[in-house]
């Protein structure tokens, strides 16, 4: 045998870069040229939930502003250390939904596997901060019991990989999973739910690509971007990877205050998300979770918000704005304020 070369043996560009995400508030400042005042709350708060960045991701951010979009959805701020009222550990029913292995089931007609807990980012509005990812996984026993569940139900038509993110899996495990799921007779539809293609687009590699061109049920990426300035030429690259599948590219981004939230963020997050093959589908009231509420953004705000982004872009560009409400049988959808 011919031993394996040291390159061979080398993990992919994407694994390697995520191993080498930012994780200590120190580092990220110091990157950034912010000062020192940062560091304590963002360290009180680091210890609630970690800080995950990938550096690509903060090369996007401006040096010596603390109110860039894109940092602000990640720098962890001592306003997660305060309890608010009305704001919990789950926010919108995922316990209440879980149909065992690892599987949750809200909607008639879906299934929705938590397929692993890993996230190449941590947002600091992640309605899933405090999920017990170690109790509730459908990684567990190699999938197997996830799948018997969906086996045995033939109302899911659309099976939804989540997480986490389902794209911080291998592409061996990845593929064997996608592969066992097609032999599911009336499942028609597969659905990944991913930040990575947007924080870290070397995901989308030649690997992935094969593994997913190699999938025949109907193919739909959910990725979440929240703002226009996310998008750049390797993100562009990697959407256009997608779509050479045969992929349907949705986004879904999430209100947030300081973020995304006047009608110019919307209008050139809208663009820009088309311009690069993806169509901008829901934009989300924050979800209420612990820690998160200094994100917030009322729903009278929202409403008027949409409805002038209405007035300056067609309607396959206005996102449909949604609140998800524990137990309702869909999301909740609210109309833009009458202008």
């Amino acid at each position: 045998m011919i031993p394996a070369s040291p390159s061979s043996r080398q993990p992919p560009s994407w694994q390697r870069a995520l191993q080498q995400a930012i994780s200590d508030p120190a580092e990220l400042l110091a990157v950034l040229q912010l000062g020192p005042q940062w560091l304590e709350p963002a360290r009180a708060a680091a210890r609630l939930f970690p800080l995950r960045v990938p550096r690509g991701f903060v090369a996007r951010m401006r040096r010596g502003d603390p109110r860039d979009p894109l940092l602000t959805q990640v720098l962890p701020l001592g306003a997660e250390c305060d309890a608010v009222p009305g704001y919990v550990h789950d926010p919108v029913g995922d316990l209440a939904a879980r149909a065992g292995a690892g599987v949750l089931q809200k909607y008639h007609g879906r299934a929705l596997l938590i397929t692993t807990g890993a996230c190449a980012v941590n947002c600091r509005y992640c309605f899933r901060r405090h999920f017990p990812y170690a109790e509730e996984s459908a990684s567990r026993a190699d999938f197997e019991p996830a799948l018997e569940l969906l086996r045995a139900d033939a109302t899911v038509r659309e099976v939804i990989l989540s997480g986490g993110d389902p794209l911080t899996l291998g592409d061996r495990r990845l593929g064997a999973l996608l592969a066992r799921l097609q032999e599911i007779p009336h499942l028609r539809r597969v659905r990944l739910h991913t930040r990575l293609p947007i924080v870290l687009p070397e995901r989308i590699d030649p690997g992935f690509l094969a593994v997913w061109s190699a999938v025949r049920l109907q193919k739909v990426v959910v990725v979440h971007a929240n703002h226009a300035n996310e998008i750049d030429d390797p993100v562009r690259d990697a959407l256009a990877g997608l779509r050479g599948t045969g992929t349907t590219l949705l986004n879904q981004a999430v209100l947030l205050r300081d973020v995304n939230d006047r009608p110019d963020d919307l209008v050139a997050l809208g663009e820009t998300l088309f311009a690069a093959g993806v169509l901008p589908f829901y934009l989300h009231l924050l979800d209420p979770v612990a820690g998160a509420a200094h994100f917030d953004v009322p729903e009278d705000a929202a409403r008027s918000l949409v409805a002038e982004v209405a007035a300056r872009l067609p309607g396959y560009l206005v996102p449909r704005l949604v609140r998800e409400i524990p137990g309702e049988a869909s999301k909740t959808m609210l109309q833009p304020a009458s202008r």
